[in-house]
């Protein structure tokens, strides 16, 4: 899956990819919003950290309870009051919320560096 597939998803306004430490590595933005690479470059490293606390409480909620199937965690989203961010698998797509699809998004997510 690419950068230009991302931003098939709907109301995409950005699809990003970033290493393991949160860099930007890539990224698309749709013409006429508020996103610049530094926007995301921010965004990028929110999500690793968000990803990392994931795992910590899937992992703390997996060992008290004795219940499975909690991690690994595969991606997340950030509700945000006009655009959020969908993310998994080191990419990420910034939607629209009232035309997010999430399951479309997670979906074209999953193909990311499958």
């Amino acid at each position: 899956m690419s950068l230009d597939q991302l931003m098939q998803v709907p109301g995409a306004l950005a699809a990003f990819q970033y290493d393991d430490k949160g860099d930007l590595q890539a990224h698309q933005v749709k013409e006429g919003n508020e996103l610049t690479p530094q926007v995301l470059d921010l965004l990028a490293h929110t999500c690793v950290a968000n990803m990392a606390i994931a795992t910590m409480e899937a992992r703390g909620w997996e060992a008290l309870t004795g219940q499975a199937g909690f991690e690994p965690v595969q991606g997340f989203s950030l509700v945000g009051l006009d655009w959020s961010a969908v993310v998994g698998r080191n990419h990420g797509v910034v939607v629209k919320n009232r035309d997010v699809d999430y399951e479309a998004a997670f979906a074209a997510l999953a193909n990311c560096g499958a």
